[in-house]
């Protein structure tokens, strides 16, 4: 049987897998939470606005069916517990950290209240009939697994995941229930080329294998 196969019906994952207690993550509003921002180049957002587009080929758990656009109902935002591991996420493709290239920064913040989240770092998905490599392997069957969930658990926040670029360091990827869990302001909000990040961004690519550019 493969190890990570496409979901079951959204009857079955919501009548019979269900949601168990120890199968819930919650984050704390007092949480710093990292991601990189982008702020030039085509499909701008705001730093605290989900995205209603997509999928994006290199995101794991968006929930939009192909092919969507601007409008949808759906949307989508990524975090990481640690700068480094935003920063793992965002420039895995070319494993370099791109510092000017649409001017990315890095933004710091802390949510409005306490968001409920799936564990997909603990046994759920064994029990619902994928296993952990639904946070490493095929994203398109990920994002399968994801517009399911959505579905059958449409109250959820969103997913408490793994990386799989830094080591298993904590994910949350929000959904259209967390929008009001956004913060008005940012904790932190520094491009990316600021001087003062210079030494932590070299310490994070170095750490990650990672070039600097």
């Amino acid at each position: 049987m493969a190890k990570l196969p496409h979901p079951p019906p959204v009857e079955v994952l919501r009548d019979q897998i269900g949601i168990r207690e120890p199968d819930r993550r919650t984050c704390a509003p007092d949480t710093t939470l990292w991601r990189v921002h982008r702020t030039a180049g085509p499909r701008l957002l705001a730093w605290n606005e989900l995205r209603h587009f997509g999928p994006v080929a290199t995101c794991r758990y968006d929930p939009p069916e192909p092919p969507s656009g601007p409008g949808k109902v759906d949307g989508v935002l990524y975090l990481a517990v640690t700068a480094q591991t935003a920063l793992a996420e965002a420039f895995q493709t070319r494993r370099m950290i791109d510092r000017h290239t649409d001017a990315p920064h890095l933004i710091g913040l802390q949510l409005r209240r306490e968001v409920r989240l799936l564990d997909m770092a603990g046994g759920w998905p064994t029990r619902a009939g994928a296993s952990q490599d639904i946070n490493s392997g095929r994203r398109d069957v990920a994002r399968a697994w994801a517009r399911t969930i959505r579905s059958a658990f449409p109250t959820l926040d969103g997913l408490w995941h793994p990386s799989s670029m830094d080591g298993g360091s904590g994910c949350l990827t929000l959904w259209t229930p967390a929008a009001d869990a956004l913060p008005p302001r940012p904790v932190l909000s520094r491009p990316l080329s600021d001087p003062s990040l210079a030494n932590r961004i070299a310490a994070a690519a170095d750490r990650l294998g990672y070039r600097l550019l």
